[in-house]
């Protein structure tokens, strides 16, 4: 299995020393950034940072900075390392995106644990964000979706109908049951409105646009190719 990259950021190079041996310890990669900037600059340059571990106060640019950088292009899970205890600073922390906030001094095998955690929990929401069915592969988290490994351009009504097709294959939907869902109850329009996105849907689809049926009458249903 491969191993899982953890940026580790503080400017105490004993504090990083002191993390990045336990994390080695417990089978991670660990990079290190001793500043806000360097932080930036590592997180961006390198590929497939699974978590941070951000401390608040470092020169430069400080945590609370850096994570909102992060965040503004990723939902990388971040741990928060303080040495205050101020609820303003872990609500602060919290309304950024922070996943887990810890005061100094704290017991690295509590880290560790916390850091598993958070991982276990974002592989279990990445795995259910995944749908697949008969060459289709839809990835809800990214809003992306794969036909034969190939990347379809969809509009964002164009996804959220695919995507409830996938997740009700083999199932008839009517017309109403799709616009209470994918358009949801408050929408007054027309209901060909669902006629006209399923025809483009088909065509962006290529073949297997076939796999969306007609029922005369009703409404659609995929059916999954074997």
């Amino acid at each position: 299995m491969e191993r899982r990259k953890i940026l580790v950021v503080d400017d105490e190079s004993r504090m990083r020393k002191l993390v990045r041996d336990f994390l080695v310890k417990n089978g991670y990669d660990v990079l290190e950034a001793e500043d806000g900037e360097q932080a930036v600059e590592v997180f961006f340059r390198e590929k497939g940072i699974a978590l941070i571990v951000l401390d608040v106060m470092m020169p430069r640019m400080d945590g609370w900075q850096v994570c909102r950088e992060i965040r503004a292009y990723s939902k990388v899970p971040i741990i928060m390392l303080t040495a205050r205890g101020d609820e303003r600073d872990e609500l602060q922390g919290f309304q950024l995106g922070v996943d887990e906030y810890i005061s100094k001094p704290f017991s690295p095998k509590i880290l560790v644990a916390r850091i598993e955690a958070i991982l276990r929990r974002t592989l279990a929401d990445a795995e259910e964000g995944r749908l697949s069915c008969g060459g289709i592969a839809i990835d809800k988290a990214a809003h992306q979706v794969l036909i034969d490994g190939q990347p379809v351009d969809l509009s964002y009504k164009e996804f959220e109908l695919l995507t409830y097709f996938v997740e009700n294959k083999g199932i008839a939907l009517s017309r109403e049951k799709i616009l209470n869902n994918v358009w949801n109850y408050d929408y007054f329009g027309d209901a060909r409105t669902i006629d006209t996105h399923v025809k483009k849907l088909r065509s962006k689809m290529g073949t297997k646009g076939e796999m969306i049926k007609t029922i005369w009458g009703m409404g659609y249903k995929l059916e999954a190719e074997e």
